[in-house]
């Protein structure tokens, strides 16, 4: 997951890992402090932590060839239009099976590093001759994302080659060039990051009317402070019969949810079975709360608890990132930080949602970056992995909805403006209820990580169940299920649906008792059953590129109800009742496999 480079070659000199100048920033926990002289920081290649590898390593392709020396795919970075973030290359649709020859094979492999968020959209600024790059060692991420890191080794070596070093901290190299970044800011002080470009944020649009509560301090004692203060919107004259019966069907929706929450002890039962059906924005981040047990059900408790738990939070980032010694030269090793994870973490935030305006800003990244780095040190089993970046976004977005009058804030709205008291509360939420769904599935993400093995498997035989006929052409095609649903099980099917589309399925996935553990092995087998009729038509490399680019981009609410309704029907009818098959699956079962 670390290396850089796939082709095992060393590069000619040791690179430096720089702390990045962190002067302009308002979080309080970067403090940049200069340093004179920078340490040269190295990093054993064979070093792995957690599950440090790439899941393309178990795929079996034996029937697949490559030409040439590489073994993974080409993948150039793309420049962005922040010229900061390096987002997914959106592919073109899948060609129709129907007298049309299947594409050579090396572009399906090309599809497959460029294909990771079916939604992005392309980059029109991306020029066609990309290929003269000549990134031959790049792997990039598991998921076949750009490798930045890569890309700033390419920009050093160029730079070294050409003997283009400068005296200013503000350098441009001949590759930043070609591909239109920023220049870079090389800093003197000593943390174990790697370089940013030079902070390009954009400006948030003060036209949309996303502004501050004016109650966020009682908010931010008690969220149940903010059950009051919804607001109806009137019905519109002109709204026909059926708008007005689904305004109403909500308000009442909302109305049920407020005699719940504001009750002295909560039920629990009851929400869950309220909130299965999907809960109202207006009342989502108290609900999701209590649903992982981080807010306590009795309402006394809830204002200390609170006040507690986000004090702690703060108090491990502290101690996570402060510097130590007194000695102003300290290397990045001398504060404890882990620098594999915090290389990679630093690469993977500003590739989180790059198709999001919310997630560009200097403040989310920020708060990202923390969430991340202090759930992988108090994880060492596992670490951090590539995927779990995804995760906390729902949480993020959702906590953060709470305190802006408009809950829709994925544009128009830059999180740095608002007080400081209110970005640490949402990031000391979002960090505890990371931590409460990962504590349900920490083994997809140890060593080896089992946990997805087992489900992919189980997911194999359950198709077969639901549906022989795709599993039998799946088989033909020598379509190996790990190609497809490792992702799937490592991002909760977040690179293959929308955030809000993902945050509907999790009110779901909250109200089961295991939703993210279980329910969503149904939820993958009904989302696979969904695409049968096109994928019995397709051969291998048409299956693979249209499974790695399914056409959701327009889904909405109502389409993800639909395939948790179907994943409900699929667990009522298969969920230990392995005794009710009608012969054996087509490959030996696994053992201490139970659905």
């Amino acid at each position: 997951m670390f290396s850089s480079s796939g082709s095992g070659k060393k590069p000619p000199s040791q690179q430096e890992m720089i702390q990045v100048d962190r002067s302009e920033s308002a979080s309080p926990f970067w403090r940049a402090q200069r340093e004179s002289t920078p340490k040269r920081v190295g990093r054993d290649p064979n070093l792995v932590v957690g599950a440090a590898y790439s899941h393309a390593d178990m795929l079996k392709l034996d029937n697949l060839t490559l030409s040439g020396s590489s073994s993974r795919p080409r993948t150039p970075p793309s420049s962005s239009s922040q010229k900061l973030r390096t987002s997914d290359v959106s592919s073109p649709p899948p060609k129709s099976s129907s007298g049309l020859s299947s594409p050579p094979l090396k572009s399906y492999f090309s599809f497959l590093s460029n294909t990771n968020r079916d939604w992005d959209v392309g980059d029109p600024e991306m020029p066609e001759g990309d290929d003269m790059l000549g990134y031959e060692d790049d792997d990039g991420d598991e998921f076949g994302l750009p490798s930045l890191s890569n890309m700033r080794r390419r920009s050093r070596r160029a730079a070294a080659a050409a003997q283009s070093s400068s005296s200013s901290p503000f350098q441009t190299t001949p590759l930043d060039a070609a591909l239109g970044l920023p220049n870079r800011r090389y800093s003197n002080s000593a943390d174990i990051a790697i370089e940013r470009p030079t902070s390009t944020y954009p400006m948030p649009k003060k036209s949309e009317g996303k502004i501050l509560r004016p109650q966020y301090k009682d908010i931010l004692k008690d969220p149940a402070n903010a059950l009051h203060l919804i607001d109806h919107p009137a019905t519109p004259p002109n709204a026909t019969p059926k708008e007005i019966d689904a305004i109403n069907s909500r308000i009442t929706k909302i109305n049920k949810f407020k005699k719940i929450l504001q009750a002295s002890t909560i039920p629990l039962v009851d929400l869950r079975a309220l909130a299965w059906g999907g809960v109202p924005e207006e009342v989502r981040a108290m609900t999701w709360q209590l649903l992982l047990s981080y807010l306590p059900t009795s309402s006394e408790r809830r204002v200390a608890t609170l006040e507690r738990k986000r004090k702690e939070y703060l108090d491990g980032v502290r101690q996570a990132f402060e510097r130590g010694g007194a000695n102003p030269a300290s290397s990045g090793r001398s504060r404890g930080l882990d620098e594999a994870i915090w290389h990679q973490i630093s690469i993977d935030v500003p590739r989180t949602n790059p198709h999001i305006e919310l997630y560009s800003y200097e403040a989310t990244q920020r708060s990202l970056e923390r969430i991340l780095y202090l759930w992988a040190i108090r994880h060492p089993a596992s670490g951090y992995v590539q995927g779990i970046n995804d995760l906390v976004t729902p949480f993020w977005e959702v906590f953060l909805g709470t305190y802006i009058t408009d809950c829709n804030i994925e544009s128009g709205m830059d999180p740095g403006q608002l007080p400081k008291a209110v970005l640490d509360a949402v990031e000391a939420d979002s960090f505890w209820c990371l931590t409460k769904l990962l504590d349900g599935i920490q083994d997809h993400y140890i060593v080896a990580q089992p946990g997805i093995q087992r489900q992919v498997a189980a997911l194999r035989d359950l198709t077969a169940r639901i549906d022989e006929g795709l599993a039998k052409h799946l088989e033909n095609e020598h379509v190996e299920f790990i190609q497809f649903s490792f992702r799937w099980m490592n991002c909760l099917l977040m690179r293959e649906i929308s955030v809000r589309n993902t945050i509907r399925m999790w009110d779901t996935y909250l109200a089961e008792e295991q939703g993210f553990s279980e329910f969503h092995l149904y939820v993958c087998a009904a989302f696979l059953v969904k695409w049968s009729t096109k994928l019995v038509k397709m051969d291998f490399q048409e299956i693979m590129m249209f499974l790695q680019a399914l056409p959701t981009r327009d889904w909405t609410e109502k389409d993800i109800e639909l395939l948790l309704s179907e994943a409900y029907i699929w667990q009522s009818l298969f969920k230990n009742s392995s005794a009710h098959l009608r012969g054996g699956p087509s490959r030996a079962p696994t053992t201490n496999l139970q659905l």
